[in-house]
């Protein structure tokens, strides 16, 4: 697949010296679904900002779709669709009216209807803006993105303030556009929706690439768990050697304990079987692969620590 978004070196400077973005590169393949995450002021949004073609890098390079978004926008700005954290829309319009006006602006526009029931809006296509949700207004912000049918799709923090529902449905929309051929950036702080979505990622912190690579190769970086309680009885010296179930760290509080692993099957295996064999029950179990969250926490400490990036 050829890469639609193609980053190198990127930075950029704010007026009094400070650099939000610090050299940065990555591509982005058509068709995919790459999740740009960090820890608040990480440089995410300035990122963002400069691949959609709101302001010039001050170095680097930047190309989606072959050409640069900011001094070839007319090339880019049709081909593309922006969902930004807000929206600002006129209060006063309806739903449609809104719709319209947005479809006024955009080339080849699908008809208002089709964009509505896309985002589960249709019911209130004659409520006026200032009556929606807050959900509801990242609804129309959604439908607003997807007017133009666009072959990427820059979605910022798309399901804040949706419910359960609202998200999984989201979700559900995405999904169906990556694999009808949109290639879409996310920028999101639920982790879980970056881990549900995802084919690969970066993760940004201070300006700079901290990890980045397949989701699950950047989960699979940090152990897995394992939580139990000692039977009545029995010590931590009774357990099978946990060096050869491959356990790489424990913690034990009382009688509680808690093993990490980097081969969870086979140290969970060793468990159960010397548990079974033993004729004791291992309460309060809890096993548990890493997850996203876990990999995004630890690499956001270790960046704190060291005050540079992991290489």
């Amino acid at each position: 697949m050829a890469d639609v978004i193609e980053v190198e070196g990127l930075r950029r400077t704010y007026a009094g010296g400070f650099e939000a973005v610090s050299g940065i590169s990555f591509s982005v393949a058509r068709g995919e679904l790459f999740a740009l995450l960090g820890t608040n002021g990480a440089g995410k949004t300035s990122t963002v900002e400069l691949l959609e073609g709101l302001a010039p890098p001050s170095g680097g390079s930047v190309r989606v779709l072959g050409h640069d978004p900011y001094t070839e926008r007319a090339a880019v700005r049709p081909r593309t669709g922006v969902m930004l954290q807000e929206g600002g829309f006129p209060a006063g319009l309806t739903v449609t009216e809104t719709v319209q006006m947005w479809a006024g602006c955009t080339s080849g526009a699908r008809p208002v209807d089709e964009a509505l029931e896309l985002v589960d809006l249709a019911r209130r296509a004659h409520v006026r803006v200032k009556q929606l949700s807050g959900g509801e207004k990242r609804r129309l912000d959604l439908a607003l993105a997807l007017l133009s049918r666009p072959e990427v799709l820059f979605l910022d923090e798309p399901t804040t303030g949706l419910d359960a529902e609202g998200r999984a449905d989201t979700w559900e929309l995405v999904r169906a556009l990556r694999d009808g051929g949109t290639t879409v950036l996310l920028t999101t702080h639920y982790l879980e929706e970056a881990e549900a979505l995802a084919e690969r990622l970066a993760i940004l912190h201070e300006g700079r690439i901290a990890a980045s690579g397949r989701v699950e190769d950047v989960v699979a970086a940090q152990p897995s768990h394992i939580a139990f309680e000692l039977p009545d009885g029995y010590h931590l010296g009774d357990l099978p050697p946990l060096g050869e179930l491959g356990v790489t760290g424990r913690e034990v509080t009382g009688r509680s304990v808690r093993l990490k692993t980097s081969e969870l099957q086979r140290a969970a295996t060793g468990l159960l079987l010397w548990a079974q064999d033993s004729r004791v029950e291992l309460r309060g179990l809890d096993v548990r692969s890493a997850s996203l969250e876990e990999a995004f926490l630890h690499i956001a400490r270790e960046q704190q620590r060291e005050g540079e990036p992991v290489r």
